[in-house]
């Protein structure tokens, strides 16, 4: 299919951020956006590029009453020397169109999804940020915009892309962050959508999060759900512990995210010929390394932070400090060369960096 492009008027243009230094993450929108439309026995049609605006949808849109939602989160990024790249895009659309199945909803076409970021991308270039540790942020989002009353799956559908210039996710940038271990609530269970992105798994998090936030930390870390006993993933990212050497994620069995950093760390580390294990850990054997001094670091892996070195972990109102509070040595390699390879300023010995222009 063919996307067509409406652009805005030049003298309805946006005035676009002047200090890149201070850029906040989310809340600037640029001028144009990619939608969409689906209805069953039709499919996908009427692709387009168009101004930036509100969407028109019926109070019985059923995404509002039965949560037929999905979304992605990549980033575009401009090299010094103009070009401008992505990282592993084709991974984002994997995972939309594995959330979307989940969801009883219909998979985008792949190539129709890349052809639409790239000419979205190239649209909004001007609004891509130049400084390191800043990016075009891109929202890729479904949602069933049929108005039914009735819990079935929708037959009809909006796809969306929209963008924004980012800077860091955290306020505390590269500095350690504090998570805060939760044992009362959960967030997802094993048979259940957590390994979907979709919005019920953001908002089930939301009230563990805000009374964290209240006692002082950045994050949440989460526990399984049937125990409250085996490390999951932070609201936002995988978490990776360094404990004897070995670095430790949790496996992805159900109800963890399938991050896509979290997979470029694992391969990163296997080819420095670092020992690395996707395996269960529970919270106690956690806090006991923290104790005898053997977790040497702990970091969380995520699209908006890249790496997210973690200095203090609060379990049961007891403080544990990692790597002395300051970002570790694997956290910061990492961070490095993932950043590198996005900047296009490092080799990509795996293929990850896209070229748009």
């Amino acid at each position: 299919m063919e996307i067509t492009i409406q652009k805005v008027a030049p003298d309805k243009l946006k005035k676009k951020p002047s200090d890149e230094s201070n850029l906040a993450f989310g809340d600037i929108f640029t001028d144009h956006m990619f939608f969409v439309d689906y209805k069953t026995g039709k499919g996908w049609y009427n692709p387009r590029i168009v101004p930036y605006g509100c969407f028109s949808v019926d109070p019985a849109a059923m995404a509002i009453h039965y949560g037929q939602e999905i979304f992605e989160g990549l980033k575009a990024y401009k090299a010094d020397d103009g070009s401008i790249y992505l990282f592993r895009p084709e991974e984002n659309i994997k995972r939309f169109n594995r959330s979307a199945t989940r969801i009883c909803m219909p998979e985008l076409d792949s190539s129709l999804f890349m052809d639409a970021i790239k000419k979205l991308i190239l649209v909004e270039q001007d609004w891509i940020p130049k400084n390191q540790g800043t990016s075009l942020y891109i929202r890729p989002a479904m949602f069933a915009s049929e108005p039914h009353l009735g819990v079935r799956p929708a037959k009809e559908y909006i796809a969306f892309i929209i963008v924004c210039p980012v800077g860091a996710y955290y306020k505390e940038g590269l500095s350690p962050i504090k998570i805060y271990v939760e044992d009362k609530y959960v967030r997802a269970s094993v048979g259940g959508i957590g390994e979907a992105k979709t919005a019920g798994n953001y908002a089930a998090s939301l009230l563990a999060a805000e009374e964290a936030k209240a006692k002082g930390f950045t994050q949440v870390l989460w526990l399984d759900a049937s125990q409250r006993k085996y490390i999951e993933e932070v609201g936002t990212m995988n978490m990776f512990f360094v404990i004897d050497n070995e670095i430790i994620t949790a496996p992805l069995a159900g109800s963890v995210l399938h991050g896509i950093t979290r997979d470029s760390a694992i391969q990163l580390v296997k080819r420095w010929g670092m020992k690395v294990a996707e395996k269960a850990i529970s919270i106690d054997d956690v806090i006991a390394a923290a104790r005898s001094g053997r977790l040497t670091e702990a970091f969380g892996t995520g699209t908006a932070a890249v790496i997210s070195p973690v200095g203090q972990i609060t379990y049961r109102n007891e403080d544990h400090i990692v790597a002395g509070g300051k970002m570790g040595q694997l956290s910061q390699r990492l961070y490095d060369e993932i950043v590198g390879i996005q900047y296009g300023k490092k080799a990509d010995p795996f293929g990850w960096r896209v070229k748009v222009n």
